[in-house]
C-alpha cells in the first residue's frame, strides 16, 4: 500500500487512478460491439476525466468534498460480477462500472482507517464519499434500466 504524507500526495494518488479508469474505459469502448454499450462506455470514460478534473481542482482549493451522507441501493452487493465482453450488455457494463465504484470506496475506506493524521484521514473520506456518490449514480441507472 502507498505511503501517503500530505493532502497532495493523496490527491495525486487519486487523480492517477481516475486517469486509469479513463483509459480502462477508453480501451473497453474499442472492445464494445454495440453501438449503444460503446456510446455509454464512452460517457462512463469522459465522468472519470471529469472526476480527474474535479479532484484537480480540490486539490489546488478551488472546490471542496461535499460533506454529506450518501446512500446506496444495495444493488451491487446483491449481483454477481459481469463477465468483461465485446458483446457485453448496458446493464452489464453498469455491473462493471458499479463493481469499479465499490472497489475504489473500499481503497479509500482503508486508506482512511490506517491514516494517521485528520487531515489525510479526511481526504480519504471525502474521496470514499465522491466513490460512493458515483456508485448510486450507477445503481440508479442501473435499476431504472432492468426494471
Amino acid at each position: 500500500m502507498p505511503r501517503f504524507h500530505l493532502a497532495d500526495d493523496i490527491l495525486n494518488f487519486a487523480i492517477a487512478r481516475e486517469n486509469q479508469a479513463h483509459e480502462f474505459y477508453i480501451e473497453l469502448a474499442g472492445l464494445a460491439t454495440k453501438p449503444e454499450v460503446r456510446r455509454a462506455i464512452h460517457d462512463f470514460a469522459i465522468d472519470e476525466l471529469q472526476h480527474g478534473f474535479r479532484l484537480e481542482a480540490i486539490k489546488a482549493q478551488e472546490a471542496s468534498f461535499l460533506d454529506e451522507d450518501v446512500g446506496s441501493l444495495d444493488i451491487e452487493e446483491k449481483i454477481p460480477e459481469a463477465e468483461l465482453r465485446p458483446e457485453m450488455s448496458y446493464g452489464d457494463l453498469l455491473v462493471v462500472a458499479m463493481k469499479r465504484e465499490k472497489a475504489a470506496f473500499r481503497l479509500y475506506t482503508n486508506l482512511a482507517s490506517v491514516a494517521k493524521n485528520k487531515e489525510l484521514r479526511d481526504t480519504f473520506l471525502g474521496l470514499a464519499r465522491e466513490e460512493a456518490g458515483h456508485k448510486l449514480r450507477l445503481e440508479i441507472e442501473y435499476d431504472w434500466e432492468t426494471s
